[in-house]
């Protein structure tokens, strides 16, 4: 059985990480409670802009305009990988990561093959990972997270749009945790470019349905297509970025909730170890003073 001394030092050593595991918990309670209001302000808006986009890449599909729906020999893959820069999150950056690997073990094996598959790590995590395990790693952005703004995002989202309109990359896909609740998130694999066309998408769905787009275009398809591409892609990035730091704090917020409630359980069952150990030492004293006491009897 352990010592006082030692069961002391463990329990203040507990009581401590508790103190700090809560002290996390509460901070990230309070990024989530604004990442979540900004998120659940900006979905609806994205969705219905992806909605329209999508619809007019399918009705002018053949237009010398619509080049971010034109489908290409999948050749060259870029994949935008989006994590955390901390850690303490459970088991966040880890699926995340797990499922970058598998989507490139299944889907593109033989570009793989080839090193025709460049990452984009946002996330200090997921940039140190697959720096060290030798993938193509092109660019780190790391900075995105720290200081989470739409403008510095949009430049991020135009170099994405001219490596596809250049011909650098046939495909590019963005993986990232989508924020459900501070308990959930969801693995989103999405396709960034090309456009994947609404028809299209109604394909994977249990019951396929027909989309009509009613709309009344000014001053023509062309135009709104031109100038609406840019300003929804940019969107949906950010949206996505968005999304992964709402979960990340959810996923930090239920750690150290978890982490928490187990310094609690540990601390009652040292604090029975500690009375043990006590209860131990008393009794050995008495029985050493009733020793003493009869030896000086005889």
């Amino acid at each position: 059985m352990p010592g006082l001394k030692e069961v002391r030092i463990r329990i203040a050593s507990v009581r401590s990480t508790q103190q700090i595991t809560n002290a996390m918990k509460m901070v990230a309670a309070s990024k989530l409670r604004k990442a979540q209001t900004a998120i659940l302000k900006l979905r609806p808006y994205a969705a219905k802009l992806r909605e329209i986009l999508q619809n007019l890449s399918s009705s002018i599909e053949n237009s010398s305009e619509n080049t971010f729906s034109k489908e290409r020999d999948p050749n060259k893959i870029l994949i935008v990988v989006i994590a955390s820069n901390r850690g303490l999150c459970g088991g966040f950056n880890s699926n995340i990561i797990k499922a970058t690997q598998e989507f490139i073990e299944t889907r593109y094996p033989a570009q793989f093959e080839k090193g025709n598959v460049s990452l984009i790590c946002i996330g200090r995590k997921a940039s140190e990972f697959f720096s060290k395990k030798n993938y193509h790693v092109i660019e780190v952005r790391d900075d995105l997270l720290d200081s989470l703004r739409f403008d510095i995002v949009s430049l991020l989202a135009e170099k994405l749009m001219k490596a596809f309109t250049d011909k650098e990359y046939d495909r590019i896909h963005i993986i990232y945790n989508q924020f459900k609740n501070a308990a959930v998130q969801r693995l989103i694999m999405e396709q960034f470019l090309p456009i994947v066309p609404a028809a299209q998408e109604t394909k994977t769905k249990a019951i396929e349905k027909e989309v009509t787009a009613d709309y009344i275009f000014e001053p023509d398809k062309e135009t709104i297509l031109r100038e609406l591409i840019p300003k929804t892609l940019r969107i949906q990035l950010f949206k996505a970025i968005l999304d992964s730091f709402a979960s990340e704090q959810g996923a930090r917020m239920t750690a150290m909730q978890k982490a928490t409630d187990n310094a609690d359980d540990l601390l009652k069952e040292l604090q029975i170890s500690y009375n043990k150990a006590r209860q131990s030492t008393i009794t050995n004293e008495i029985l050493e003073i009733v020793n003493g006491a009869e030896a000086l009897k005889g």
